[in-house]
């Protein structure tokens, strides 16, 4: 059974994280923090399935909202004010004990890449990264990547990218994931979107889409971060 959690801020403000058990059987030692994209807190249908189903597979995880979704505001903070929050995160659920084992944090679209500013960073117990739908720049703007950072992560990465991801496609980030230090993988989401979504002419089902990819994550977190 999930539980909320209440983080607090530097600056005193608040918002809620909510962690789900890794299920009794076969546990990974892991416990892995999700941020929500831009749109949708952590509250949507993509974060919840996501979560529920890396905790029964064994992944303890923790997802929450950033301090301008908590507060229902649109648009995102700043991006010192979202890594703030991440960082608090971080802190509370290392504090609480309750991370069995190795921490990684991660996140969709936006997520990822706040987690991943916070890796290049200042946080230097993060035993690894899983970026979902990495938005590797805006929409039709190829110009204005979001990748120099990543040079500066020293932790094993795990990149899921949909081969139609308007942010960035997988073919956009292999070379520059070659030219990381830290391991980096890419899997990519045949025919899926930026949330791998997949056209019903794909021939697969968007149910055996998303197992694909949990399937994946486990995989690469148990091989990647428990040895």
């Amino acid at each position: 059974m999930s539980e909320q959690i209440a983080v607090e801020m530097a600056s005193g403000q608040k918002v809620t994280a909510i962690l789900y058990p890794a299920a009794k059987r076969d546990q990974a030692g892991i416990t892995l923090i999700l941020g929500h994209g831009a749109g949708a807190g952590q509250a949507s249908s993509f974060m919840v399935s996501f979560a529920t189903a890396l905790s029964a597979r064994g992944i303890e995880t923790v997802t929450f909202n950033f301090l301008y979704m908590e507060q229902g505001r649109r648009l995102p903070d700043p991006k010192d004010k979202l890594e703030a929050c991440y960082r608090a995160v971080i802190e509370t659920v290392a504090h609480r004990k309750r991370a069995h084992g190795r921490l990684a944090i991660g996140g969709k679209s936006m997520g990822g890449r706040i987690a991943s500013q916070v890796a290049a960073g200042d946080a230097p117990d993060v035993a690894g990264l899983v970026l979902l739908g990495y938005p590797l720049h805006p929409p039709g703007k190829k110009d204005q990547l979001r990748a120099k950072h990543l040079a500066e992560i020293t932790a094993p990465m795990l990149f899921v990218q949909g081969s139609r991801d308007a942010f960035g496609t997988p073919a956009e980030l292999r070379p520059i994931l070659k030219k990381l230090k830290a391991p980096a993988e890419l899997f990519e989401v045949a025919g899926g979107d930026h949330s791998f979504k997949v056209l019903k002419s794909a021939g697969v089902t968007q149910e055996d889409t998303y197992k694909a990819v949990l399937d994946r994550i486990e995989q690469w977190m148990r091989a990647a971060l428990t040895n």
